[in-house]
């Protein structure tokens, strides 16, 4: 089972990226939830929501404590929640930032980590120039799916067209899809 927890603030969309994580792995015939833990329900709070994927049934319900990826849409979470509590050393993680891992002070951390394993990339400056607005949520969840993949980018586009309409569809399946070149080798949109 993979287990991934994403860090986000409020309005960033961390909720949203969970259920369409869970939504490509669905499409791509794995089991899968997703679901949110909140804190104070406004803009700008610490916000966590859980994916879990698995080719059988899950009947795990409770938060992700043992994570095997985990997502930072927010570098400023870093010095205000313990984000790596509980990540497994061959884990994932995935963070939203124009910093480096070693400007970001993770040197340390990404050293515990399997090579490649750690990766860090300006989602918010993608979702800009793909979508408008800078919400790092989509262009992460393509991301994820180059980093990990847990799923193809193929069911994360068909995910987001399920969710999306018009030009937030459009905009949307070209930040995942260029974070996802981006994180697999090849750059795009």
């Amino acid at each position: 089972m993979l287990q991934v927890r994403i860090h986000g603030r409020g309005g960033q969309g961390a909720v949203t990226a969970a259920e369409l994580l869970s939504v490509a792995a669905f499409l791509e015939g794995k089991h899968a939830q997703a679901f949110p833990s909140f804190g104070p329900e406004r803009s700008g709070a610490p916000v966590v929501a859980f994916c879990r994927i698995d080719s059988k049934p899950i009947r795990l319900h409770e938060p992700v404590v043992e994570a095997d990826a985990v997502v930072v849409q927010d570098a400023t979470l870093l010095h205000c929640v313990d984000v790596f509590q509980g990540l497994l050393p061959d884990g994932f993680v995935l963070l939203n930032s124009g910093k480096s891992l070693e400007g970001l002070g993770l040197a340390q951390i990404v050293s515990l980590l399997s090579p490649g394993h750690a990766r860090v990339l300006d989602a918010s400056a993608v979702a800009r120039r793909c979508l408008g607005k800078p919400l790092p949520n989509v262009a992460l969840l393509g991301a994820v799916a180059a980093l990990t993949a847990a799923v193809g980018i193929d069911a994360v586009v068909e995910a987001i067209g399920a969710r999306f309409r018009g030009t937030a569809r459009e905009g949307n399946v070209a930040a995942a899809r260029a974070a996802y070149d981006l994180v697999a080798g090849a750059a795009s949109c």
